[in-house]
């Protein structure tokens, strides 16, 4: 199997776009959430917080011809891979129309709003605002077709719709079509956009924080007074490539993907299971052959849910008891769903080159219902190790595990 490494990465989150301000953000603990009085109109639902992408005006950076096709989900992931592919040095370069670069790529759904226009169509018998392109403004797999799109890419495409597990999933698919020879470049990541709906889904299972007067205190992942969590948006997305390639070339290399573990719990679709979480951590470090000892520090899904955070934790001490650091960047984006595994991911590797990682925000008294495990609070802490993982566990019980390797 072929090494593969990441040689460029590119986002748009709710704390900026580029590491330098985003990690001034997190050094400060500073955090993305904050209230939304503009869904003060939505009767029923309880929570009114979320964490934005402030001011995000994607469609004028383009022309109308290449824009006609995406909601803000698409826009989102387009500028995150351009990003991306600068800071490879591909953006230009032949290699991405070649047919050797693919894509794999994830969110939730597309975007929302064009929903509206069929459901006018079922109740009413007809709709207005049906156009061409509204299916494929919200169809699941939008974001990796209009990359393609816009980006001339002619390569396979993996398009992963697996809720929380998209971003990840689509790395891990990424790593493994480079590893087996199947693709030289893949662009892989996940975007989602923010949108009432999701907020909706969470809330009819009580999921989410109301804590509406003081979004600056939420939410709190691994806490024995977490009150749920907050929905986020954003994008990203790396550029994985052939280490030998990359070397070739000359390319910035910022991490290796060395292993990648995913699987399904099999049971039920909201209730989320310690051993198939454990089984996916192990099936990474299988693929990477290493011991639990080799990864210095994890990063935890960390919804500030209460099945979720006690499932992850005690799957996370079977695997590595006190030897791991562990903490959750939710914290400080909210859950942005198809696009965390990607963006954890991004700022993981940015962090493991620091030695430098976040505390989780908002953690002041750990629940004892989680597991034995070291957890990041208070202060960011200095760490030189050379592995990371990092975890996120979905609905509809999949779960995956990546480790990255600094080189």
């Amino acid at each position: 199997m072929r090494r593969v490494v990441v040689t460029g990465m590119g986002g748009v989150t709710a704390l900026g776009d580029d590491w330098p301000v985003i990690r001034e953000a997190l050094a400060a603990g500073r955090t993305a959430v904050r209230v939304m009085p503009e869904w003060d109109r939505f009767e029923g639902v309880n929570t009114r917080l979320a964490a934005p992408v402030p001011n995000f005006s994607g469609g004028e950076r383009y022309p109308r011809k290449k824009t006609r096709t995406m909601g803000p989900v698409s826009l989102m992931a387009v500028q995150a891979t351009e990003r991306a592919l600068a800071t490879a040095g591909l953006l230009d370069d032949p290699v991405v129309r070649s047919g050797t670069t693919g894509i794999a790529y994830g969110s939730s759904f597309g975007s929302p709003a064009p929903v509206l226009g069929f459901a006018e169509l079922m109740q009413h018998g007809k709709s207005k605002t049906l156009n061409a392109t509204s299916y494929i403004q919200m169809m699941s797999h939008t974001a990796a077709v209009n990359i393609g799109l816009f980006f001339g890419v002619t390569g396979r495409v993996i398009t992963t719709s697996s809720a929380c597990t998209s971003g990840s999933q689509a790395i891990g698919y990424a790593y493994e079509a480079i590893g087996w020879g199947k693709a030289d470049v893949m662009i892989a990541g996940g975007a989602e956009e923010l949108d009432i709906t999701e907020a909706a889904v969470f809330d009819t299972l009580f999921a989410t924080s109301t804590r509406n007067d003081a979004p600056s205190t939420t939410p709190k992942p691994y806490d024995r007074d977490r009150d749920g969590l907050v929905i986020g948006e954003g994008a990203t997305t790396l550029i994985l490539e052939d280490y030998d390639r990359a070397l070739g070339r000359g390319a910035p290399i910022f991490a290796e993907v060395v292993g990648y573990g995913t699987n399904t719990d099999g049971s039920h679709v909201t209730q989320p299971r310690a051993e198939t979480m454990e089984v996916a951590m192990r099936l990474a470090l299988r693929d990477a052959d290493l011991s639990p000892e080799a990864i210095g520090m994890v990063n935890g899904h960390g919804t500030a849910t209460d099945a979720g955070d006690i499932a992850e934790t005690t799957a996370t001490a079977a695997v590595f008891g006190l030897a791991a650091p562990i903490h959750s960047l939710k914290s400080y984006f909210g859950h942005t769903l198809g696009a965390c595994g990607a963006l954890e991911a991004w700022l993981g590797i940015e962090m493991l080159r620091e030695g430098w990682f976040v505390p989780t925000a908002n953690l002041k008294n750990i629940d004892p219902r989680c597991g034995d495990l070291d957890y990041l609070a208070g202060n960011p802490r200095r760490i030189a190790c050379e592995r990371f993982m990092s975890n996120n566990f979905a609905f509809g019980g999949i779960n995956t595990s990546l480790i990255f390797a600094r080189l």
